[in-house]
């Protein structure tokens, strides 16, 4: 088990960037979590499943000293869809004083090849959507427009594929949710192309057998659909790192995992002169360095990944503008 984390030395952790939007009148905190990958059985792996349930705890933990008006995540909840993960992630949230919101990532949706039988994609919107509303959703947070995209996949999309896509009628459904807010904020499982090529280019110069996770298919049309409606921010994960990009117009930050390194979560505040991003530890110093150490050995890619998400590190803020 992860001791409780000491938060006296550093109360609001480092800043992963500030920008210029989005910005509200009426001052919004919300805490987001990516890829906790919660699993009650498994061990080991670059992941840390032994580790999972403890280092979304703290998390959780500490969210709920931040005065935050939501806790929001950008998928894979658990470490593959089973329903007793899910069950338990659910345990973990349930003494949170503020409503809970997530998308689905490729891990929580059904995929051809599993032994188990996967939490149904309805009953995961039932659990973590507004109401049930499924994807995409909508919802008021503070000032914020909160809008989840599904880029994972249902039983009858992308079953045989972990890469990501936004299909036809969930874009219709996006353009009218965003035509009707004043200032969103989008969440999605899968990264924009210019995030995904900074693998590439890390590839390229540093670990050429590394594999590159899948991707988004055909991102185009979504791209053009946040880009039309100026949404100022699409919050993303799937990569396990914190990491910024632009594509075109839409500006999106990859949220950091709470279970590899480095493990932590963000703090998003927002107000009348913009937003800051804040990366908030969830494992101490002996925990963090085991993290890098089990990330950096467990196969050419996380090494990768791993020496990617020091760099980001090493280089915060990010985007200061």
């Amino acid at each position: 088990m992860v001791s409780p984390l000491d938060r006296s030395a550093s109360p609001t952790g480092s800043v992963m960037a500030r920008l210029d939007r989005p910005r509200t009148d009426e001052r919004t905190r919300v805490a987001v979590v990516a890829d906790p990958h919660l699993s009650t059985e498994a061990s080991g792996t670059s992941k840390l499943f032994e580790r999972t349930e403890a280092h979304l705890a703290n998390a959780v933990a500490d969210v709920a000293d931040r005065d935050v008006d939501a806790l929001l995540s950008v998928g894979d909840l658990t470490k593959d869809g089973e329903p007793w993960n899910f069950d338990r992630f659910d345990e973990v949230v349930a003494d949170l004083d503020v409503p809970f919101y997530s998308v689905p990532g490729n891990h929580d949706v059904p995929k051809e090849g599993y032994d188990h039988e996967n939490l149904p994609l309805r009953e995961f919107a039932e659990r973590y959507t507004p109401d049930g509303q499924g994807f995409p959703f909508h919802v008021a947070v503070g000032g914020l427009d909160v809008i989840g995209v599904n880029t994972a996949g249902t039983e009858e999309w992308l079953y045989d594929s972990h890469a990501g896509t936004v299909p036809a009628d969930q874009l219709d459904e996006l353009d009218g949710l965003l035509a009707d807010s004043d200032t969103p904020l989008v969440l999605a499982h899968h990264n924009l192309p210019a995030m995904s090529e900074q693998v590439h280019d890390h590839r390229d110069l540093a670990e050429p057998d590394m594999f590159v996770p899948p991707e988004m298919d055909d991102p185009e049309p979504f791209v053009e659909t946040l880009e039309r409606h100026g949404a100022p921010l699409l919050l993303t994960g799937h990569l396990h790192l914190p990491s910024a990009a632009t594509q075109g117009s839409v500006r999106e930050l990859m949220m950091p995992t709470t279970c590899s390194f480095p493990q932590g979560y963000c703090l998003i505040e927002v107000g009348p002169e913009g937003t800051e991003v804040r990366f908030v530890p969830v494992a101490d110093f002996d925990g963090t360095v085991v993290g890098r150490r089990e990330r950096a050995a467990d196969s050419v890619t996380a090494r990768g990944l791993t020496a990617m998400a020091a760099v980001r590190l090493a280089q915060f803020p990010l985007v200061e503008e």
